[in-house]
């Protein structure tokens, strides 16, 4: 039989999930790029996204773990070949040492699984014998293989022949020009120290549910198997499996039954920041899955840079606001680069109780922070629900 179901309450759920998630967290020893492997390695990926109203979404969340973060640690890291890229649930960056637990997908990809888009097989094959005579290369260095007049949107063909490759593992990317991707072939890219073991089911889910564990403290069946097909079902039975067993525990909490390792309980007793503010990134690891937050956090957040302007209620890029526990605002932001201006379009705080003074302190630091961030010396504020915040907002960074 399967251990007795604890109750936690919804706070202590919470601080299990912001201890495990490091996002309070940034005070960390050592040199900085260390730091930066540190977080990565702790959240398991890290999204990629090509938005860049402000800084990306991958150096945004990895500033949030490690104040003293640049944006050349991914760059040196790849290079050194600590972390890679690939598809988490996303583009990511992802710990060397999960690079085993990739191959399954990529053995899916060679099968026919399908991806949003499909290459010419003969394009395939001349992409990937340039690469092996040439070297590294990028998409511009190729042509268009006699397609002219293609959308925006659209990719050459080449294009669609390299992600497939990089897909299926036959490329990795070994480094990025001005955000384009320079393909090279695994097996000159990756070291002959990494494991490329193919994992057992069973392996393969267990390791989905440590890592989700691990970086979040607590989960559901269907928030660990987020994305990863065909795996619910298995996700589902492994837990089972491991409580029994005595290596999980079962929580309920408002309901729902969520899973933990019976050491993420022992987080309980670790005290939390509750006077720091921090603005995430749409994509952080925190957030990233909707539904999690709108249990946990009581959040129902959407990203609305994809919905038409005329439906838009928050603003084009809006950002969670997290302090003391709780996601309480969204702030639309635009980092003006030429002025170095940090335009904050809309400030929308959340239908609840709020100290309004101490907020307003602890987002006036946390804005000003994020405006150096952003490379920006003046913030200039647009929108605000009401004085207090705005005249907090507009001294940030004076």
């Amino acid at each position: 039989m399967p251990n007795t179901v604890e109750t936690l309450g919804m706070l202590q759920a919470r601080k299990i999930a912001l201890h495990a998630q490091q996002v309070l967290t940034r005070d960390r020893s050592g040199r900085a790029i260390d730091a930066t492997r540190s977080a990565i390695r702790a959240l398991g990926y890290v999204q990629i996204d090509t938005i860049s109203v402000v800084e990306r979404a991958h150096h945004h969340t990895l500033w949030n773990r490690n104040p003293r973060y640049r944006a050349a640690h991914l760059d040196q890291l790849q290079a050194q070949g600590k972390v890679f890229e690939y598809w988490s649930h996303a583009a990511a960056y992802l710990p060397i040492e999960d690079y085993r637990m990739c191959l399954p997908h990529m053995e899916r990809i060679r099968a026919g699984d399908a991806l949003w888009f499909r290459a010419d097989p003969d394009i395939k094959r001349q992409v990937l014998e340039r690469i092996r005579e040439e070297g590294p290369l990028q998409s511009k260095d190729f042509g268009n293989h006699g397609r002219t007049g293609l959308p925006m949107w659209e990719w050459k063909p080449a294009k669609y022949a390299l992600e497939t490759l990089f897909m299926e593992g036959e490329l990795m990317v070994v480094r990025r020009n001005n955000f384009q991707k320079i393909y090279d072939l695994t097996e000159r890219v990756l070291d002959t120290g990494v494991d490329a073991r193919f994992p057992e089911p069973q392996e393969y889910a267990d390791f989905l549910i440590d890592r989700f564990l691990g970086a979040n403290g607590l989960g559901t069946a269907a928030q660990i198997g987020y994305l990863r097909k065909g795996m619910t079902r298995r996700i589902e039975n492994r837990l089972e499996e491991r409580e029994v067993a005595g290596d999980l525990v079962g929580l309920d909490v408002a309901g729902i039954r969520y899973h933990a390792k019976p050491d993420a309980l022992e987080l309980l007793d670790r005290p939390l920041s509750r006077s720091r503010v921090r603005i995430l990134s749409p994509f952080d690891n925190l957030v990233i899955q909707r539904q999690r937050i709108r249990h946990l956090f009581d959040f129902d957040y959407q990203i609305e840079c994809y919905v038409p302007k005329a439906k838009r209620r928050h603003g084009y890029f809006c950002l969670p606001v997290l302090w003391d526990a709780r996601l309480v605002a969204r702030i639309d932001c635009k980092a003006d680069r030429g002025t170095q201006t940090l335009i904050v379009r809309n400030v929308v705080l959340e239908p609840r109780p709020l100290r309004r003074g101490k907020f307003c302190e602890a987002l006036k630091r946390a804005l000003s922070e994020f405006a150096v961030f952003n490379g920006c010396g003046h913030v200039q504020v647009e929108q605000a629900p009401d004085r207090q915040i705005r005249e907090a907002l507009q001294g940030a960074v004076s």
